[in-house]
Formats: C-alpha cells, sequence, structure tokens
C-alpha cells in the first residue's frame, strides 16, 4: 500500500529564499515529482499572498493544475510602510488537522516557527514530517526538529534560459 503524504507549501518562503540563495526559482512540477514517487499525495496545499497582479494569478493558476489547493490571504501594506502576509498558523492549523490521516508531512518552508509543529505531529500522530529548504536559509531548528531534511539543491530549480 502507498504511503499517504500531505503537501505543504509557504510560498513566500520558498520564493523568498531560493532567489536569495540562488537567484533563481523553484521547480515546482519537479518538487511534485520527487514527492510523489515516495507515496500517493492525499492533499497539497500552498499558501500564497494575493498582490492581485496577473502574472501571479497565472503562477496560482499553475499550482492548481499541477494538484494544489491554493490559499490565498491578501497583501496587507501598513502605514509604516510594512508589510503583512503570514500564513504560519493557517499552516500549522491545516498540517494538524491533516496529520492524523498521512503516514508523512511534506513542508516546504525554511522557517523555525514550524519546529514546534513538526514535533507536536510526530509525537501525536507517529507521522513522519518532512521539511523541504535551502540550506544556508533554513532555521536549524526545523532541521533538527524534522524527521527528514530534503535541501532545495540543482534538481529543484528552474532552469536558466
Amino acid at each position: 500500500m502507498a504511503k499517504k503524504i500531505a503537501l505543504f507549501v509557504d510560498v513566500q518562503n520558498i520564493y523568498y529564499t531560493v532567489r536569495q540563495a540562488y537567484q533563481g526559482q523553484f521547480n515546482y512540477t519537479a518538487f511534485w515529482d520527487e514527492v510523489s514517487k515516495k507515496g500517493e499525495i492525499v492533499t497539497a496545499v500552498a499558501y500564497a499572498i494575493d498582490r492581485g497582479d496577473p502574472k501571479q494569478r497565472g503562477f496560482q493558476q499553475f499550482l492548481r493544475q499541477l494538484g494544489f489547493e491554493v490559499k490565498l490571504k491578501p497583501y496587507i501594506q501598513r502605514s509604516d510602510g510594512s508589510a503583512k502576509g503570514d500564513w504560519d498558523v493557517g499552516i500549522a492549523l491545516d498540517v494538524f488537522e491533516a496529520a492524523n490521516d498521512v503516514d508523512t508531512v511534506v513542508l516546504a518552508s525554511g522557517d523555525g516557527d514550524f519546529d514546534l509543529l513538526a514535533l507536536r505531529v510526530q509525537a501525536r500522530f507517529n507521522t513522519l514530517f518532512e521539511v523541504y529548504g535551502v540550506p544556508a536559509l533554513t532555521a536549524n531548528s526545523i532541521i533538527d526538529a524534522a524527521s527528514q531534511f530534503n535541501p532545495i539543491l540543482q534538481p529543484l530549480l528552474m532552469k536558466r534560459n
């Protein structure tokens, strides 16, 4: 029987860490293919910020075609110039709800805020918790908390033209 996998992507975190480390883009098709070789993806959610821009809408549609449910939050520009667009609580709630029904949770994010989630999911549900992240920009706490850390390296990057 194939392992059941719940797949979650912190789109902003992956976008910015891949861009900073490699001056490139994450290859979601290669990522989907790699994860699907490990078992059956029964849940897949990508969390993004909606700025209402056509290029971004096209990307979101691409993610849907791959098999992701795309959850959007509005982009909020504060009067002091800072911005807000954080999905951490939503990701944590969705991961926790899915974890009992799958063998493995896969989270693409280098955010150390998810370390307690990884530990709790493993302890409470005996579910594996894999993390994908850019090695130099992934918090040690989430690497240590994960059952397995998968570095985002060349095969998971878009080929440059």
